[in-house]
């Protein structure tokens, strides 16, 4: 399994997604700040990894911290946790890991600050490995939605690469295969930043798994020409009413979906829920350079002096949405519902 981040000699190492597919290389990240860049530059992305990533960077940060006092050492990290937060603000694991390790903090602020941090290194692997668990859980409850033969459409890169190992929307792709199902994938492109060419064919070539890069313009296409039987992605946020947050394009794929008769599954832990927030309105979209947008790879698509929206994500309304696949059970409509008992709430709390 392709390991995204993992603690290595004290320092947390990951994949640089920037520079795949042509070279694999690994950046070590050794402070709060060297994690925040990796975030905010995607080095790291995807929310399920930005929030593992975000816990060891606290945990960074609280190495840092020279005071044994402990509420200068709390102050002093909610300092720090509040610069990681600003790293990117669409995805909802950034806040979900950073909160859990103060959590943690306030709970062992009886201890010795040296074996504080220890408590905090440790959590931090704890949530790693608990990704790694919730994609499998995920994996298991998805491939029940997948049939033998189908051809998955999936947008962006929701794999491994996203998570700590495994994937959410591949993650189910996966456990079809582990299933012995035939499974064959049409991957877009995802433009701006090419997640799906980049990394999603490169993941998917190799595990093996049959894949067919298309641009994102023909999705239609194939749905037309019935070549997609199912459509999987991942989500970065999802409000209480299953309105869902993913990167942008995904709307126009659940639209051409719904036009289609085809069902659209979103895959993505119960962390990615943020019941705070009644419907997608609510959710903020980040807006990211417009060098992404007129460049690839370093050369210029477009003229000098072009006007540039770069919306990251977009916002799929829960009509669109056949069921939501978590770590805890499959969700379906009324969403209002379901996802709160997944996430363990009554339905009028």
């Amino acid at each position: 399994m392709i390991k995204t981040i993992e603690w290595v000699d004290g320092a947390v190492r990951m994949i640089d997604q920037t520079r795949l597919p042509t070279e694999k290389v690994f950046v070590d990240c050794r402070t709060i700040e060297e994690v925040s860049l990796a975030i905010k530059t995607m080095i790291i992305r995807g929310a399920p990894a930005i929030g593992v990533a975000a816990a060891m960077g606290v945990s960074l940060g609280a190495d840092a911290i020279l005071s044994e006092d402990f509420a200068e050492f709390y102050a002093q990290l909610e300092k720090k946790c509040a610069e990681l937060a600003k790293s990117r603000p669409t995805a909802v694991n950034l806040a979900w890991g950073i909160d859990r390790m103060k959590r943690v903090a306030k709970a062992g602020k009886d201890l010795a600050v040296p074996d504080l941090k220890k408590r905090l290194r440790e959590e931090s692997q704890r949530i790693c490995d608990e990704d790694i668990a919730a994609n499998q859980a995920m994996g298991s409850f998805g491939q029940t939605l997948i049939g033998d033969g189908n051809n998955v459409l999936t947008h962006c890169n929701a794999g491994a690469l996203a998570t700590a190992g495994f994937g959410t929307a591949l993650g189910v792709i996966r456990a079809s295969v582990n299933a012995g199902k035939k499974i064959n994938v049409l991957a877009n492109e995802t433009r701006p930043f090419l997640q799906g060419a980049r990394l999603t064919v490169w993941e998917l070539m190799e595990d093996n798994i049959p894949v067919k890069l298309i641009t994102d313009s023909m999705a239609g296409y194939f749905m037309q020409k019935k070549q997609v039987d199912v459509v999987v992605v991942g989500a970065d946020r999802i409000a209480a009413n299953g309105d869902v947050a993913n990167k942008i394009g995904t709307y126009m794929v659940a639209i051409l979906a719904k036009n289609h008769n085809i069902p659209f599954y979103v895959a993505a832990p119960i962390s990615t829920l943020d019941l705070s927030l009644a419907n997608g309105e609510e959710i903020p979209i980040e807006e990211r350079s417009a060098d992404e947008v007129t460049t690839i790879n370093g050369k210029r698509m477009a003229p000098v002096g072009a006007v540039v929206a770069h919306p990251a994500f977009d916002v799929t309304p829960n009509g669109l949405v056949t069921a939501i696949i978590t770590d805890k059970g499959i969700a379906r409509p009324p969403f209002t519902e379901s996802l709160k008992k997944l996430a363990g709430q009554s339905a009028d709390s």
